[in-house]
């Protein structure tokens, strides 16, 4: 996707010739220990593809990674060691798994602070490149959106405003049990399978399953439990854009959700909410405030989201459809 030209407004620069689209993949040499940085452009490695031709030579130590080397490990067996063994073969193909097996594994250079992080570093951007992420890493974006926020027009602090309370206005969540959220999840992050503690409440997260801006409550059957940073990395994406089919399937058995809805790849706005008690809170406004323009802007709320079948009658003409 061909980036838009803007004019740099925030006195934070970008470093020029930074790949910003491209994954790399980062490991750990076997043999010093040292970490290492592999640009592969913009077509990921298969694993099998990874285990049978990739050879990675250590930048530190010149250790050589490839299904053809021997290990460097001094507490092992020797008869294990040899590269024509099967416990060398085996730990070839993990290492070169790891590393290649989905697009969460690679890491990616920030073109503002020229850092090479791992995949959760950086924001989910949709059709920027194979890992759709976004140039700068967090850390960056932060300190950039501390510059512009100030410098945003009232036009856009409204719509980004609006769509906040979108939520707020039509989903109705239920009060969760979080002793049986834990219970169902078995204490664990969905995603990682790392062990939770329900009382480090910083530590975990409550996944809206089915996003809440697709208008999807949080209840028994779209909640899941995540650690703190797979929820930051799934931030609003589609289900079918961060579990796999196999967890997609484990997800429905546990929670009870559709899995016809929780596998597409395509959004699908929820129809099944009360938009008349919406706009009712809606346009619940002071004396002060300038109602044409509250009018305004849930009726693009409801054409956009195509609710306005949905009104009463009486909603119907109040708002002029």
């Amino acid at each position: 996707m061909t980036r838009r030209k803007t004019v740099n407004q925030t006195g934070i620069g970008r470093l020029s010739n930074i790949p910003f689209h491209d994954a790399w993949v980062a490991y750990e040499c076997v043999n010093c220990q040292k970490m290492n940085y592999i640009q592969v452009g913009q077509e990921l490695l298969r694993p099998d593809y990874a285990i049978e031709n990739c050879v990675w030579t250590c930048g530190y130590c010149g250790f050589v990674h490839a299904k053809e080397s021997d290990l460097p490990f001094q507490d092992w067996e020797e008869e294990y060691l040899s590269s024509d063994s099967t416990t060398a073969l085996r730990f070839w193909e993990g290492f070169f798994r790891v590393a290649t097996e989905n697009p969460e594994a690679y890491w990616k250079q920030c073109n503002v602070c020229g850092r090479i992080l791992p995949f959760p570093a950086f924001s989910k951007h949709s059709g920027w490149g194979v890992l759709e992420r976004q140039m700068e890493c967090r850390s960056c974006k932060g300190a950039i959106n501390a510059v512009l926020n100030p410098k945003r027009t009232k036009q856009q602090l409204l719509e980004s405003s609006v769509r906040r309370r979108i939520a707020d206005l039509f989903v109705e969540s239920e009060n969760l049990s979080i002793e049986d959220l834990f219970k169902r999840f078995d204490s664990k992050c969905f995603k990682t399978g790392k062990q939770l503690d329900i009382n480090q409440r910083d530590t975990w997260a409550i996944d809206h399953i089915m996003p809440s801006k697709y208008l999807y409550p949080l209840n028994v059957e779209n909640a899941a439990l995540l650690s703190k940073e797979a929820n930051e990395n799934k931030r609003d994406m589609l289900p079918s854009k961060f579990y796999t089919n196999n967890q997609l399937i484990e997800l429905a058995k546990i929670t009870g959700a559709n899995l016809e809805l929780i596998s597409s790849t395509k959004p699908i706005i929820n129809h099944n909410i009360n938009v008349n008690n919406g706009v009712t809170r809606y346009l619940q406004v002071r004396e002060a405030s300038d109602l044409p323009k509250r009018i305004q802007e849930i009726k693009k709320i409801l054409e956009v989201y195509k609710l306005t079948d949905n009104l009463s009658d009486e909603n119907k003409r109040l708002l002029g459809f």
